[in-house]
């Protein structure tokens, strides 16, 4: 079952916060069809946040088809996101860790590496890579 965490600083509304950490989750693999969400109760006592709130992220999941509410039994995973398999995101993580590694070597802070990120991701799709 997912958790969630909010960044009362990051200036992102706090319902936005848990739809895009739901659809991390969907895209890592860590949420399956058939997976339960936290109830709205279980995540308002996590979270000390207003009920509507955590309602909302969850009809917006509804209304993009990502999830379905069981009256009585809670809101279910309809569908996955992402088009690597399991095995590929550890491969691809694995990767990852190692290149962040480098680049912290080679004296990069977390800013510098988001942004060298972005560029060559953006430019990847410019290019039809990606």
């Amino acid at each position: 079952m997912i958790e969630f965490r909010l960044d009362r600083g990051s200036g992102v509304a706090t319902y936005l916060q848990l739809v895009h950490q739901v659809r991390h989750a969907l895209r890592l693999g860590a949420l399956l069809p058939g997976d339960r969400l936290p109830t709205a109760k279980e995540v308002v006592a996590q979270l000390a946040i207003n009920p509507n709130t955590v309602l909302k992220a969850y009809r917006e999941l509804e209304r993009e088809g990502l999830v379905a509410a069981q009256p009585g039994l809670g809101t279910f995973v309809r569908q996955t996101l992402g088009g690597a398999s399991l095995p590929d995101h550890t491969r691809l993580r694995r990767d990852l860790a190692g290149w962040v590694r480098d680049a912290r070597t080679a004296g990069l802070d977390q800013e510098d590496m988001e942004a060298l990120f972005a560029s060559v991701l953006l430019e990847s799709f410019r290019e039809g890579i990606a």
